[in-house]
């Protein structure tokens, strides 16, 4: 309540704008008049001239003009809208009242005015539709000015503004229209116009795409020289990225436009940068356009748009400038990075582009590799640490699903029958960063040679051969020791974190791995002693976290092939060693940690400081895979397996009833049974989680309306004081009486909104709880109906065969009686046609089973049988 804080009496008050409350009086006295002659006035002259005085006041007494005179500016734009200098005046005016910064000497409690009169003025879609049709002004005092004040009201309510702009007739192809103009100024000021109205608004980015609004806007970069140009490159580039990210429909239009093609020029540098070096204007420029690049290949978009975006990336040349950039000279380092990244993303998970990056070579002497020009990097520490996390993500998209360069780098560890070649290896880089002294470079390396396994259970399995070893006269040592032994004897945490992360990766889905981890018999004790220290720092708690992780990975892929380490005794000493609650709040701090929950949301690494460098994107996912389902072992050992056995006994049962020659009505039946049980248990689950996250919904709209209703009565006290002064007080007491009411109003809706954020915070606590639960079981039951639509399909065959058979008795039978007959022999003739018919019947069976499973029961089975 600073607003009104003073001594009322011998002392002077002042305002939250640093004036007195007798110049404020003073300047809202002359406001009132001014308004009033605005309104009053029958000659268009004093009009104009009480508009131009408004307009001189509205920066320094800015509420008051406000408050009193928008009606009256308004009104006077509609009826004066012939005098083209009072319409400049007042469009001057509304622009200095709705400005989102502060004005001259404003107090920042003023920073929302803009908002309050933006409202004012959007309330009245009437508004907007006469400042829109003034932009058809060619007058330059009438059309730069309305550009502004309408950028500033998008500014202020974009939402708002946007719904009226999009249902106003015409009033987006009017703004485009402004790109034409010849006058730089204005077409510079309309595409930030632009800029304000495309934010996070679909619809008005698709309209404006379709508008020929990537033409334009290309033309207007080639006309400023690309990547040279100044800021109105950069302004343009920005409104290319909002037509473009998260919105697949303009993604799809771009591409088959053509656009990305003619955008190559943007990447084909000079030799001559490299002299000169690059301004701070082409340096941002540059980067504006690499997240274009990276905009249209962002793993967030759907797979077959990335794709389709990849491939023409590489058609057209963009994929080749960017490894030229990526190996030339004189590249500033912030620039580098970003066009590191862009090419991560422009050949992840696309094997063509993937296997073009791989046969890049570097103009070195000697001639290298790409990959291994950008792995000297990644393991220098003297380079700067955004280089070299942009490297390590670039390299982790490079072996993103990607077997053949995942088998190189791990073959080029192996023992080798023919001639040794002296050449240094991706392989060997990564294992020289392993053995490094600086912390980083083990942090980086083991991170790296984790993507070489990464879903690769061959090179897994190959990863157990390598052997090293460290002393001249020493024998070789497998990788695995080596690691188990640095993490025994190393001191550092950020070693430990990284060498544990690379550990679970390694073992999980390998039982080899896992068998030859536990037979090291210092592996088990030295995680006993990790999970069971005090931790006195964060760090350290999550280092026993991932200490506790391999073991929950040893326990979950246990091979049962170690005899001291089965997984029953594992469960045993876990029990009797650490406590299931200890290895459980260990897993726990990680899942807490912030650092886990960035690295979980941000595929590529964005570490500050050395320091940072702790989780990889892709071990969080895999940790937030496994981490409720080690828990569950440990908790119910024998569930998975009982899991296991009640359904292969169902199997049996079912197979038995086939056998036996009964309907296969009823095997079908049996399994509708058990799917639509399991059907039921998932939607209830589903409206579990829905009724939580509603009542969310619902405390967080909660939350929201009484902030706003806050921040309303808060501007409500400014503007009331503001009206206050232009008019005389009867006494101090009722000065006093109005302000204790605001007061009082305030204090019961601040308290309100303490009340709805511990609601709200109570809410997110349950759904959290209760989520990963819900996950689990869902997928569990998704697992179990996977296996019993492939019983079915089994059956299914086993059914035909057996029909087949029988058919082929019958035929054989029917064949011995007539020849029995044609000797003479008299037998008993069986109806042959009912023999058919028995056979047409048991056909017809068979497309009764077909058709339930091929769509005649589909209703039923919809989500499990497609």
């Amino acid at each position: 309540m600073e607003l009104f804080k003073g001594v009322w009496g011998g002392q002077q008050q002042t305002t939250t704008n640093g004036r007195s409350v007798q110049d404020q009086q003073t300047g809202a006295e002359t406001v009132e008049r001014l308004v009033e002659r605005l309104l009053n006035s029958t000659l268009l002259t004093d009009r104009r001239d009480a508009c131009r005085a408004l307009k001189a006041l509205s920066k320094k007494y800015r509420v008051e003009v406000g408050a009193q005179g928008m009606d009256a500016i308004l009104t006077s734009l509609e009826s004066d809208r012939i005098d083209s200098e009072l319409v400049a005046y007042a469009l001057e005016c509304l622009l200095n009242v709705t400005s989102p910064e502060l004005l001259e000497d404003e107090d920042s409690s003023l920073s929302s005015m803009g908002e309050q009169f933006t409202e004012i003025i959007a309330k009245k879609p009437d508004n907007l539709t006469m400042l829109l049709s003034f932009m058809e002004e060619y007058d330059f005092r009438i059309r730069l000015p309305v550009i502004r004040l309408v950028t500033n009201l998008l500014t202020n309510k974009p939402k708002d503004v946007q719904e009226i702009l999009l249902v106003s007739p015409m009033g987006i192809s009017k703004i485009m229209d402004l790109l034409s103009d010849s006058r730089e100024v204005v077409r510079n000021d309309a595409i930030l116009l632009l800029v304000a109205l495309t934010k996070n608004n679909a619809n008005i980015q698709k309209i404006i795409a379709f508008e020929n609004g990537f033409d334009r806007i290309l033309q207007i970069i080639q006309e400023e020289g690309y990547s040279d140009g100044g800021p109105v490159v950069e302004d343009s580039l920005q409104l290319f990225l909002n037509l473009l990210r998260s919105n697949t429909s303009n993604q799809t239009f771009f591409r088959e436009g053509s656009y990305i093609k003619k955008i190559v020029p943007f990447f084909m540098l000079p030799d001559s940068d490299a002299d000169l070096g690059w301004p701070t204007q082409k340096v941002s420029n540059f980067y504006h356009m690499l997240q274009i690049v990276r905009t249209l290949t962002s793993p967030s978009n759907p797979s077959h748009i990335t794709l389709s975006c990849q491939k023409v990336i590489k058609v057209c040349g963009i994929l080749e400038c960017l490894c030229q950039i990526v190996m030339a000279n004189g590249i500033p380092s912030e620039t580098l990075a970003e066009a590191i990244a862009t090419v991560g993303e422009a050949i992840r998970g696309c094997l063509e582009n993937q296997e073009y990056f791989g046969s890049v070579v570097a103009p070195s002497e000697p001639p290298r590799p790409v990959l291994v020009i950008l792995l000297m990097g990644l393991i220098n520490e003297r380079q700067p640490l955004s280089l070299r996390c942009s490297v390590l993500y670039c390299i982790q998209c490079h072996f993103y699903k990607n077997e053949k360069s995942q088998e190189d780098v791990i073959k080029s560890l192996l023992p080798s029958s023919g001639d040794v070649v002296n050449t240094l290896t991706a392989g060997q880089l990564l294992c020289g960063g392993l053995f490094s002294k600086d912390i980083s470079n083990n942090w980086f390396s083991s991170v790296a040679l984790s993507h070489t396994i990464m879903g690769n259970m061959k090179q897994k399995e190959n990863l157990l051969k390598v052997q090293f070893s460290l002393k001249a006269n020493s024998g070789p040592v497998t990788l695995m020791n080596y690691i188990l032994l640095s993490l025994q004897q190393g001191t550092k945490l950020q070693m430990k974190t990284a060498f544990l992360q690379f550990l679970s990766i390694w073992l999980e889905g390998c039982p080899n791995a896992v068998a030859q981890f536990l037979g090291n018999p210092t592996s088990v004790p030295y995680l006993i002693t990790l999970i069971t220290s005090v931790e006195s720092d964060e760090k350290e708690a999550l280092v026993r976290g991932l200490a506790s992780f391999v073991m929950g990975i040893c326990l979950f892929f246990n091979p049962n092939t170690v005899t001291a380490f089965t997984k029953e005794s594992m469960i045993q000493l876990i029990n009797n060693r650490i406590g299931m609650e200890t290895l459980s709040d260990a897993l726990g701090q990680i899942s807490k940690s912030e650092l886990y929950i960035h690295s979980l949301k941000h595929p590529q690494l964005g570490a500050k400081h050395s320091s940072d460098l702790i989780f990889d994107h892709y071990f969080c996912i895999m940790f937030k895979k496994y981490e409720s389902l080690i828990l569950q072992q440990l908790n119910d050992p024998g569930s998975t397996h009982v899991h296991v056995d009640s359904s292969s006994q169902d199997f049996s049962k079912l197979g038995h009833m086939v056998n036996n020659h009964q309907s296969p009505t009823d095997v079908i039946s049996r399994y509708k049974e058990v799917i639509r049980t399991q059907d039921e248990a998932i939607e209830t689950l589903k409206k579990e989680v829905h009724s939580l996250k509603s009542s969310n919904s619902v405390s967080n709209a909660t939350i929201e309306e009484l902030t706003s209703e806050v921040l309303q009565l808060k501007n409500q006290l400014v503007l009331a004081n503001a009206q206050r002064a232009t008019t005389e007080l009867s006494s101090e007491k009722h000065s006093q009486a109005h302000i204790a009411e605001y007061q009082t109003i305030l204090q019961r809706k601040d308290q309100q909104l303490h009340e709805m954020g511990e609601r709200l915070r109570g809410l997110e606590s349950g759904i959290q709880t209760k989520n990963p639960i819900q996950e689990e079981l869902i997928s569990k039951l998704e697992e179990e109906n996977k296996v019993l639509v492939e019983e079915v399909e089994r059956m299914k065959k086993d059914q035909e065969e057996l029909l087949e058979l029988l058919a082929e008795q019958d035929s054989r039978i029917l064949k011995f009686k007539m020849q029995l007959k044609s000797v003479g022999v008299q037998v008993e003739d069986d109806d042959d046609t009912g023999e058919a018919a028995n056979v047409v019947e048991r056909n017809e069976s068979v497309d009764l089973a077909s058709n339930v499973f091929n769509g005649g029961e589909h209703s039923d089975n919809e989500n499990y049988l497609l």
